[in-house]
């Protein structure tokens, strides 16, 4: 998905078409739940490894995307943009 922002975002440019991407981490959803169980011991480990301290939420990637779209981030194009809390930076591999 990266490698295809990337290269769509390439190609497109030159239409004022901006490509990005938005890489969520660990997001407290109903889909998540299958993985720890809400409020379990399983899910306060996971949380203690990611940096901030706590999972993401739907409102933490949706504001990102929200960033993507407005028109000040026109210039922000083949991006990828890790919503994570961290932990993609060593801590916890996601």
């Amino acid at each position: 998905m990266i490698g295809m922002a990337r290269t769509w975002s390439l190609e497109l440019a030159p239409a004022g078409i901006t490509v990005n991407v938005v890489a969520p981490g660990p997001i407290r959803t109903d889909n998540f739940w299958d993985i720890p169980p809400r409020d379990s011991p399983q899910e306060a480990a996971l949380a203690d490894r990611i940096p901030v301290g706590r999972l993401g939420s739907p409102a933490d990637v949706a504001n990102a995307i929200a960033f993507f779209c407005d028109p000040a981030s026109g210039f922000i194009t083949g991006q990828t943009l890790y919503v994570c809390g961290g932990a993609s930076i060593g801590m916890l591999q996601i």
